[in-house]
């Protein structure tokens, strides 16, 4: 197996191992809408559910229409991730990171909409009254993810640009 084939694996195994244990755990030891601050003013475990997307999208609509348009969008994101991994991340670290992170992401979340039909939130993040929406793990490995991926066009954009001079 190829380096950046173990790269891939490794990482995207780790970020579904850690989500789904972390979504495990606070199953678990909390009830549902309970809450646990951990940095006053800051930061706090709230156990919810979330039966849409981001920022509860879809939340309303009915769970016949939902599940399966979430689990299609799911396999499809999935499916395009590998497909892009395996046709452009092979000399590009940054980029396999990226993209490994946005797949085992996608993975640990979709591993709860296959379960339950929603998924698992539970970081709460907020100042004052301003609240950024629940997320877990996988969504962290997402954005994250997103990020690098930013990082690495701006970086390659650059690159070009010196190249050209």
């Amino acid at each position: 197996m190829t380096a950046h084939l173990r790269r891939l694996i490794t990482i995207a195994s780790l970020t579904v191992l850690i989500d789904q244990v972390s979504k495990y755990s606070v199953m678990k030891l909390m009830a549902i809408g309970q809450s646990i601050p951990l940095i006053d003013g800051y930061l706090r475990l709230t156990y919810i559910r979330n039966p849409g997307a981001a920022f509860g999208i879809f939340s309303s609509s009915s769970e016949a229409f939902r599940v399966p348009f979430f689990l299609l969008i799911s396999s499809l994101a999935i499916v395009m991730v590998l497909i892009f991994y395996l046709r452009s991340a092979r000399d590009n670290t940054l980029l396999q990171v990226g993209l490994s992170l946005v797949l085992g992401g996608a993975l640990g979340n979709l591993a709860d909409r296959l379960r339950f039909h929603e998924v698992v939130d539970f970081i709460d993040l907020y100042f004052r009254q301003y609240h950024w929406p629940a997320f877990n793990v996988a969504d962290s490995a997402i954005s994250i993810g997103v990020v690098i991926l930013l990082l690495d066009a701006v970086l390659a954009a650059r690159l070009e640009k010196l190249e050209a001079a």
